[in-house]
């Protein structure tokens, strides 16, 4: 399962239908803190987390998630190339950070490889 976390309508839309096209099981939360007050916030295999959003943005979700001891492995978009963003992320236990808008083929592989490392981790 891929949880997509974007407050844009039109970006998790589209984002739910490339992963899905893939074979990938998508459920998308509209902000982080739809995620957080998800009783299923453990379950995914990995997320996808815009790093711009209105109420936390990615990296506080992150760093939020992580003191919840959720392990799952994440791969964080935005629109706002920076390198500090991606810094900041890495320390965060972000495993990549991709530029919008043209994600598709990356994505994919980002994910795809997420998950795999997270399978070769042992981890559950």
């Amino acid at each position: 399962m891929i949880y997509v976390v974007d407050d844009d309508y039109d970006v998790r839309t589209s984002l739910r239908f490339l992963l899905e096209t893939e074979g990938f099981d998508v459920r998308t939360f509209r902000s982080g803190s739809a995620l957080l007050g998800s009783s299923t916030r453990h379950r995914a295999d990995c997320m996808v987390v815009d790093y711009k959003m209105a109420e936390i943005d990615g990296l506080e979700l992150v760093q939020r998630l992580r003191r919840l001891d959720v392990s799952t492995p994440i791969v964080m978009i935005t629109g706002y190339p920076d390198e500090n963003i991606a810094a900041k992320a890495s320390s965060a236990g972000v495993r990549q950070v991709l530029l919008k808008p043209n994600l598709e083929d990356n994505l994919v592989e980002c994910v795809r490889n997420a998950i795999n490392h997270r399978d070769t981790a042992g981890q559950p």
